[in-house]
């Protein structure tokens, strides 16, 4: 169902391409430039208050990684509790079949409109489109998702998915999709967010949410946000959907204490979040009298399945390795084609879609200098550059005998000899005939491949090695 893949956009471009445009578009990356520079200063500020912050991450990392090793009984464990609470628990494959559920219970609820709190589960199976198919109209309250839901656009960022927009976009987007007049003053555009969402609270009755967390021995669900608009839609809507990744656990409420210091400091540079909310099956005569909770699998157990990969999996969504990551500064987070982008979605991407022969899967792995500056923040200490370049391996496995490993396994033969490289060098130098102001822009086939987007500077007349052997004597 609906009109986008799983986890990434229909029809969407691979990397380089879309990348180039990115980098071609100078607004699109003054703003970015400036929001991630600021909301990377700031994060550094609220984490080097912390003298404890390394043992922290440490310990996310070790809650997770329990997780993931016994997610089975734990998953168990949370559908037992959330039942005995009064809620209802759905397991979904996929993406299709958690579209189905909120669908069905969205028709069984009697309604054509849904309130939404701001999910990363929920565009990953692209179910606003699902919904909008069946008949169903998916309302977006978190601001930034108002924002680019309004503007007919795709979010940019895993926390602030208008990031790429400035006010003065906002205001134009505003004033064409609300019929309003309003400057581009950041309070007065809250204000008509405001005014605008205010009635949808107060009338739809079923709300969908992600989970940020799970409880498994209470069977409680956590959702962390800035606004207010998640507190609106978790408490007034009489049915509550929640959409959650099936590695979302934590096994008690002592673990949560743990993210519950990482994740503001790591996403908003906040040192306690402004609202958390916390709900625990159904309450009679408090907050909504229906609750289901679709645990989503979509990829996830095969990328359990891989020893290096699975570190993905501890991921908390907190957005810090997008804002240090210098490819996402300068190209932004829709060139990447996926739900997930920066480095986070450059190695979760291509598990949850499981085919490395996808055009897509296969480049994103790419998308990266390798760095490590998104290591270095992550608050659950996902080793990225390692599981990019294990997915780089796949890729170039899934690809087979190709050109380019022809060249690459003749590179390495010529390489293995001392006399062949010379050789190899002399015969190279006479490139340097073709080249133009010290460049060689164009190259016959094989070698127009690579030409075709980059140049290469012209190969001196007399390499080192002959230098040496003249000068200093063999």
């Amino acid at each position: 169902m609906g009109t986008r893949n799983p986890v990434t956009w229909l029809g969407s471009p691979t990397f380089p391409k879309a990348a180039r445009e990115a980098l071609a578009d100078t607004q699109l990356r003054q703003n970015l430039r400036k929001a991630t520079g600021t909301i990377r200063g700031r994060r550094a500020a609220a984490v080097a208050e912390m003298t404890d912050w390394e043992n922290l991450r440490l310990a996310g990392e070790a809650i997770k990684n329990d997780v993931l090793s016994r997610l089975d009984t734990l998953l168990v464990q949370l559908e037992e509790a959330v039942t005995a609470r009064g809620g209802v628990v759905h397991w979904a494959r996929d993406a299709a079949e958690a579209n189905e559920i909120v669908l069905r219970l969205a028709r069984e609820a009697g309604t054509d409109e849904v309130v939404k709190v701001k999910s990363m589960a929920t565009a990953e199976i692209g179910l606003n489109e699902a919904l909008e198919a069946g008949g169903v109209k998916a309302i977006e309250t978190d601001l930034a998702e108002l924002i680019v839901q309004l503007g007919d656009d795709r979010p940019s960022h895993i926390l602030v998915p208008a990031i790429h927009r400035n006010r003065s976009e906002i205001r134009d987007i505003f004033q064409r999709r609300m019929g309003i007049s309003v400057s581009d003053e950041p309070a007065e555009l809250a204000e008509a967010a405001r005014r605008y969402l205010r009635q949808k609270f107060l009338t739809t009755r079923v709300a969908v949410s992600g989970a940020n967390f799970a409880v498994a021995d209470t069977g409680s669900i956590v959702v962390l946000e800035s606004e207010g608009n998640g507190r609106m839609c978790l408490t007034l809507p009489e049915t509550l959907i929640t959409v959650m990744g099936i590695e979302k656990l934590v096994p008690t409420w002592q673990d949560l204490e743990v993210f519950l210091q990482l994740l503001p400091r790591s996403s908003t540079a906040e040192r306690m979040n402004p609202y958390t909310s916390v709900w625990t099956g159904v309450t009679p005569g408090d907050g909504p009298s229906s609750f289901h909770l679709i645990l989503l699998d979509n990829g996830r157990t095969a990328t359990l399945a891989d020893s290096v990969g699975r570190q993905a999996l501890r991921c908390i969504r907190c957005s810090a390795c997008l804002n240090v990551c210098p490819v996402y500064e300068r190209t932004g987070g829709k060139s990447y084609g996926s739900v997930y982008p920066g480095p986070i979605g450059a190695i979760l991407t291509p598990q949850l879609v499981g085919d490395m022969h996808d055009p897509l899967s296969a480049s994103l792995p790419y998308a990266s200098s390798l760095c490590g500056a998104c290591f270095e923040v992550c608050p659950v200490r996902i080793d990225i550059p390692q599981v990019l370049t294990h997915l780089r391996a796949e890729a170039v496995e899934a690809k087979g005998r190709t050109a380019e490993s022809i060249a690459m396994a003749a590179a390495a033969w010529v390489f293995a000899s001392a006399s062949r490289y010379e050789r190899a060098q002399k015969l190279g130098s006479l490139a340097r005939f073709i080249a133009r102001d010290g460049r060689i822009t164009s190259l016959p086939w094989p070698g127009s491949k690579w030409t075709s987007s980059r140049d290469v500077p012209a190969p001196p007349a007399e390499s080192f090695r002959s230098w040496w052997r003249k000068n200093r004597g063999s």
